[in-house]
């Protein structure tokens, strides 16, 4: 239900607050103002979950799909291809196992955020029962192995391996796939399951290439030298002073860990998180056996519809996320009135999160600079309930940068506003590429008819179908947010995206069809449909302080391009099942054997 209102700031206030916070904090060189992590960060791109030095014998095969990518987008596609009766593929990731993002981020307090019964997949084909409403790191992992070994995934996937290149042939109507162990495999159909959360980012800090001390990533956490595990303390921290830069999702699980551990921390803040309540708790194993057939799919979809606004009659997940989304406050209003309204709902949600850091935080000054000013929607909502508490701890330290980042780094520490705060290790919790060219992140560039790239015929942003399919490069299927769906309950989309290509590559397997891509009419039909959904989200994100979620607060048609569908996911994967139920393969050209 909407909140009542309690909001001590009048909204012409709030409005004011809101300009002065976010353009503190607009930077005019954009998504500039990031580095890769192995321009600074020795051996970044080095697994430390597998033994070193593994090789094996190249692999020269031909199959029907090339899956690349193992996480959950490329694992449930290959599930969908064999629940299709397709054995005849072959899976590509450069981890040393399944799980993708789950597979990389073992930082301590890593977790979903949403609740496992709506996030894992499949759990009604598998019969799992996540040990809590919100799972942690190692579970998710284990759960992907479990999908693994449920779908006989294995004897099809090359770990360890990047792929290099990915080249279409026109005589052939096949693709041929090359990697860094000379693999050379050729197939009808490559499903790209990557380049999503994917590739890491680092702040460029002036100097961040001179300090002496040990850094690292989150996404690439040394527990080498900080000692524990994921589920263990980090004892190997007891005497030492420790940086974290950045504040977001991913900080917010990692910082009370490190608050636990080491002599002294310090959390150099640039823009506060929204952190509510998350109210974590184990599944009781009664109700989960209670549940009936189809229980997954009604829960997830009733979720997804909160999320989306749909505002259903019952909430069945009720938790944070569902009670400060219930009403979708971008949506376009009907009247002046309505205006008025859906800004007050999001004054007053933003107001619920900053009274909770007054109630949980001892030092009235910590507590409001920790709080923030700026839309529900602006950033991803974080819920935990040991983040803000680390803030009365006395080793804790809270380093505000009033929304200008660090100043600099130097050889034995931090410097914001002139201070120097030495530390003998830093943290870098900077997430992950969201907005950058997806070749870029891809770390491959398809090269499709004629042996153009699709960094060429992308040259003035992506044109797709549905996301999926894209004109010049027949048989290539994408699993991805460019042009594709998205949700907070982002498994939601990827299921819905799997479940479509793999019906894809069925029927044209099944009905003799050697070539499919997209018309240059239904690409630009795609591209109104979203251009439609993008102006009033963008109307509600130009106010935000910048992030990724509005492209640092800039960008231009091209990357307006790169946006995702911003209609309801509900919508999103309806439309990919009503498209496949007319069975005529609208606004693809084919071609079939003679």
């Amino acid at each position: 239900m909407p909140p009542e209102s309690t909001t001590p700031l009048s909204p012409d206030e709030l409005r004011e607050k809101y300009r002065l916070e976010r353009e503190k904090r607009l930077r005019p060189e954009g998504n500039a103002q990031y580095v890769e992590p192995g321009t600074v960060l020795d051996d970044f791109d080095a697994d430390p979950y597998v033994e070193p030095g593994f090789t094996r014998d190249p692999v020269v095969d031909e199959v029907d799909v090339v899956v690349i990518g193992a996480g959950f987008g490329g694992m449930l596609a290959a599930a969908n291809l064999r629940k299709a009766g397709i054995d005849s593929f072959r899976m590509i990731d450069k981890a040393g196992d399944f799980g993708g993002t789950w597979y990389w981020n073992r930082y301590p307090g890593a977790a979903c955020d949403v609740e496992s019964h709506v996030y894992l997949p499949m759990l009604e084909e598998t019969g799992y029962m996540p040990t809590e409403k919100y799972v942690k790191a190692p579970e998710i992992f284990a759960y992907c192995q479990l999908l693994g070994r449920h779908f006989d995934l294995y004897p099809t996937a090359l770990f360890q391996t990047d792929v290099e290149g990915l080249d279409w042939d026109d005589a052939t109507s096949r693709w041929t796939v090359t990697t860094d162990r000379a693999d050379r495999i050729t197939s009808r159909f490559v499903i790209i399951a990557g380049g999503v959360l994917h590739k890491a980012k680092l702040p460029g800090i002036p100097g961040i290439d001179t300090f002496a001390g040990h850094a690292f990533h989150t996404a690439r956490w040394d527990y080498a030298y900080t000692g524990g595990s994921p589920t263990e303390p980090l004892a190997g921290l007891a005497d030492k002073r420790v940086g974290i830069i950045g504040t977001g999702a991913t900080a917010v699980q990692a910082v009370p860990h490190l608050a636990r551990s080491a002599k002294e921390l310090f959390v150099f803040q640039r823009t506060p998180a929204p952190v509510g309540v998350r109210g974590n708790q184990p599944t009781d194993p009664n109700w989960f056996a209670s549940l009936p057939p189809g229980w997954q799919e009604e829960r997830i979809r009733n979720f997804v519809a909160v999320m989306a606004g749909e505002e259903p009659d019952v909430d069945m997940v009720d938790d944070g996320w569902t009670r400060m989304l219930y009403v979708d406050t971008r949506r376009k209003p009907t009247s002046a009135e309505d205006a008025a309204e859906l800004e007050r709902i999001d004054f007053e949600n933003m107001e619920t999160i900053r009274r909770r850091v007054d109630e949980v935080v001892d030092d009235p000054e910590t507590a409001e600079r920790l709080k923030p000013w700026y839309g529900k929607l602006c950033k991803r909502l974080c819920f935990h309930d040991e983040y803000l508490q680390v803030f009365n701890q006395p080793n804790v330290h809270l380093v505000d940068t009033e929304g200008m980042g660090v100043e600099r780094i130097t050889p034995d520490g931090v410097v914001v506003g002139g201070v120097e705060y030495p530390v003998d290790c830093l943290v870098y919790a900077s997430g992950f590429e969201v907005t950058s060219d997806y070749t870029h992140r891809l770390g491959f560039d398809p090269k499709g008819r004629a042996g153009v790239s699709l960094s060429e015929a992308w040259v003035e942003g992506p044109a797709t179908l549905h996301g999926v399919l894209t004109r010049g490069f027949p048989n290539m299927l994408m699993i991805s947010t460019v042009q594709g769906g998205q949700n907070i309950n982002f498994l939601f989309t990827i299921t819905a995206t799997a479940r479509h290509v793999a019906w894809v590559i069925d029927e044209c397997l099944r009905t003799g069809v050697t070539e499919v891509e997209p018309t240059a009419d239904a690409q630009d039909a795609w591209w109104n449909t979203i251009l439609a959904g993008i102006e009033q989200t963008w109307r509600y994100q130009l106010k935000c302080t910048p992030g990724y979620l509005n492209n640092e607060g800039g960008g231009d048609m091209r990357s307006a391009r790169s946006a995702a569908y911003m209609g309801s996911a509900l919508a999103y994967a309806d439309e990919l099942t009503s498209w496949r139920e007319t069975g005529d393969l609208a606004g693809l050209e084919t071609q079939r054997a003679e």
